[in-house]
This record gives C-alpha cells, sequence and structure tokens, in this order.
C-alpha cells in the first residue's frame, strides 16, 4: 500500500535527487494538474485503461514488480471516471510564487521530522503559514507521500482511494481556485513529501467584490 494522500478545505522527489529536478517535477505536476482541469474527459478515458490493472483490491502496473493494495479497488476508479465524464471544463492554475514558498516550507520541515499532516510542529494551519509569508488564510492544501512519479500522484489525488468526501479530487476540481503552488522534499519515513497549496487569489487573499455604488 502506498503512503497515502492527506487533504486540507504533491510531485514526487526521491531521497538526494537535486533540488532542480524537485523544480521540475513541481512544475510537471501543475501542468498535469491544469491538463485534467482542462480536458477531464481525456482524463477518464486514461483511467478506463488503468482499471483494467486491478485484480479486486489489488492493482498491479506493467512493469512494476510489487502489487498495490488498495482500499477500495475499482470502485474507487469507476466514481472517478463517472466524476470527470460529468465534470465541466476549467480554467488552468496560474503559479503562485507565495503559495508555492509556503508548500515548499512546510514540505521540508515535514519531511526533516518525518510528520504527516496539515499542522506544522508548531502548531500552524496552512492559512497560517501563507499569511506569515505576507498572504492571507483563504485556500485549500493537499498532501501527498510516497507516490513514484507524477503520472501515479495525480492518479492518487484525483480517484481519492479511501478518502472520505474524495477531499483531494474536490480540491483539484474547485472552480473557484485559480492560483496554485507546489512543493516537496525528502521525508524522514515515506519517502517524500508533496504539497500542493491552492486559492482563489495569487496569495491567499480575500476575493473582493464589487459593489455598485448606490444612485444618489
Amino acid at each position: 500500500m502506498r503512503a497515502g494522500l492527506c487533504g486540507f478545505l504533491g510531485m514526487t522527489l526521491l531521497a538526494g535527487a537535486p533540488a532542480a529536478h524537485a523544480q521540475n517535477l513541481q512544475v510537471q505536476l501543475i501542468a498535469r494538474i491544469n491538463a485534467v482541469r482542462q480536458d477531464p474527459g481525456a482524463y477518464a478515458a486514461q483511467l478506463r485503461i488503468y482499471r483494467g490493472y486491478f485484480r479486486g483490491t489489488i492493482l498491479i502496473l506493467p512493469g512494476e514488480p510489487v502489487p498495490v493494495l488498495t482500499r477500495e479497488g475499482i470502485a474507487a476508479v469507476d466514481e472517478a471516471i463517472a466524476f470527470l465524464e460529468q465534470q465541466a471544463p476549467l480554467p488552468p492554475l496560474a503559479h503562485a510564487p507565495l503559495l508555492e514558498q509556503a508548500a515548499a516550507a512546510f514540505a521540508q520541515a515535514q519531511g526533516a521530522i518525518g510528520a504527516r499532516g496539515h499542522v506544522g510542529a508548531d502548531g500552524s494551519t496552512p492559512g497560517e503559514r501563507v499569511r506569515r509569508l505576507g498572504g492571507d488564510i483563504y485556500l485549500g492544501e493537499g498532501i501527498a507521500y510516497g507516490a513514484p512519479d507524477v503520472e501515479s500522484l495525480l492518479r492518487e489525488m484525483v480517484v481519492d482511494d479511501g478518502v472520505p468526501g474524495r477531499g483531494h479530487r474536490t480540491l483539484l476540481f474547485n472552480p473557484d481556485f485559480r492560483f496554485a503552488g507546489a512543493g516537496c522534499s525528502p521525508h524522514a519515513t515515506l519517502e517524500h513529501i508533496c504539497v500542493i497549496d491552492m486559492s482563489a487569489t495569487i496569495d491567499g487573499s480575500p476575493v473582493k467584490i464589487l459593489v455598485p455604488a448606490a444612485r444618489p
């Protein structure tokens, strides 16, 4: 069983890989999320191929020597396919440097001590960490551990096997979110940790609603 996901309302890095490689994977993750947001139907077709590698709750991927034990098996994949086929295309997420900074710093801090979850060692929440950098608290955060590559991480977040409420899928397909930043780091016990922060604004600030002035 893979280490799993953690969502709040990823990108992979092998221990010792150079920082440039990690940055490249971060860019790949946002790009892949954007591709799925813009064309969910095409990704549903990919998942139909993926579902053929299941034997009950066991996933046997081509070329992978070790089978993966899932919680729900094909049922979760079929649910994801049905969701994607009904999902309207969404705009791509724009790069948010401040969100990326917060995600990367949290990934490094959690990875160094082998921690899990969205609450930092100092008790900080995702919004508080972005606020410390000059932003605000209005954002969502997803965390993944141990996915072997970007495509596996993306599948895990979209299928969301064993996650009540499919929180990661909800995060990725939130129509209000327009900006994202991702970071990843080696993890002391789970190989690596990958964090993605998303918001309706570039820095987690609230959306400003313009109210027409009253006529005299």
